[in-house]
């Protein structure tokens, strides 16, 4: 692929934007996120998974008191995941199993679905951060 000189100059400040210069001069990558607004909080009242947000990455979960987000890209290969019916995430792609929690339950993944951090703002919004990779 042949890139023009302002594709370039765009590409550069991106990746310059990505850095930040240390107090001794290192230079390292800046950690980046996306925060998602899932909208109030109490449209998750009831304990259960949310799918509303599957698209964007993630599944809301409320389990008793906690309220937290998990991944819906499967730590395999990343195929799309899907909520099954005994609280369980299903990889259509080669049979993963994780439960409630993003625990493998069964492979071909080894390695637990990511839970992602969630707040809410002072209007009671709730806000997921998804990490930007």
């Amino acid at each position: 692929m042949i890139i023009n000189r302002r594709q370039f100059l765009l590409l550069t400040a991106a990746a310059v934007a990505g850095c930040r210069t240390m107090k001794d001069g290192a230079t390292a990558v800046v950690a980046r996120e996306r925060l998602v607004d899932a909208g109030p909080a109490g449209d998750y009242a009831a304990d259960g998974v949310y799918s509303r947000f599957r698209d964007q990455g993630f599944f809301v979960v409320r389990n008793g008191e906690k309220l937290f987000a998990v991944s819906a890209i499967c730590t395999h290969r990343k195929c799309r995941l899907a909520a099954g019916a005994d609280r369980s995430f299903l990889c259509p792609c080669h049979g993963s199993v994780f439960n409630l929690g993003g625990k493998v339950l069964k492979g071909p993944a080894q390695r637990d679905l990511p839970v992602f951090t969630v707040s809410m703002d002072e209007s009671g919004q709730l806000l997921v951060r998804i990490p930007v990779t």
